[in-house]
């Protein structure tokens, strides 16, 4: 599929098929992630992958729009990066590039996925980062809940292009 087709064919899937997903796949979804671009090449990332129920179970019960039963969660973490103060910010932007980019490899491999935020709520980040156990310098960003679709999901392309959306200067 090219890349325009991928982007405006992509659709949020919220229904999953209980079929595991093969390593070859997950490992393409995160060096799809890791080709992001990012400020100043920082590349202030570290991806959860999270397969065991017990550990999808934990996230989902903090995720009050994020009830999905998948085969596979990833969970894009920033990495503290304390030498550069204003770095936080910029992470935001390069997190959301590198999860866009989970999403559509995910549609192109036959995959779904949707997208839940877990930022900017502070709260919401840190029971997630304490029930993974996850290390200090790390901190949740999003889940991206991801799986085979489920033929009965009722997920459908959405046509977003709205021209009052746009100025010409």
């Amino acid at each position: 599929m090219d890349a325009i087709e991928n982007i405006f064919s992509r659709k949020s899937v919220r229904k999953f098929l209980s079929k595991e997903i093969e390593q070859e796949k997950i490992d393409t979804l995160l060096k799809a992630a890791m080709s992001a671009p990012s400020a100043m090449n920082f590349q202030p990332w570290h991806f959860v992958v999270i397969k065991e129920k017990e550990n999808k179970d934990k996230v989902i019960a903090h995720m009050p729009f994020g009830k999905y039963d998948s085969p596979l969660i990833i969970i894009p973490c920033v990495k503290s990066l304390r030498s550069v103060p204003f770095q936080h910010d910029l992470s935001n932007c390069d997190l959301s590039a590198a999860s866009e980019n989970i999403l559509l490899a995910a549609h192109d491999l036959g995959l779904g996925a949707v997208w839940c935020a877990i930022y900017p709520s502070k709260a919401r980040a840190k029971e997630i980062k304490k029930e993974l156990g996850l290390s200090f310098g790390l901190t949740p960003f999003c889940a991206i809940y991801v799986g085979y679709p489920d033929p009965n999901d009722k997920s459908q392309v959405k046509n977003k292009y709205k021209e009052k959306n746009i100025s010409y200067m």
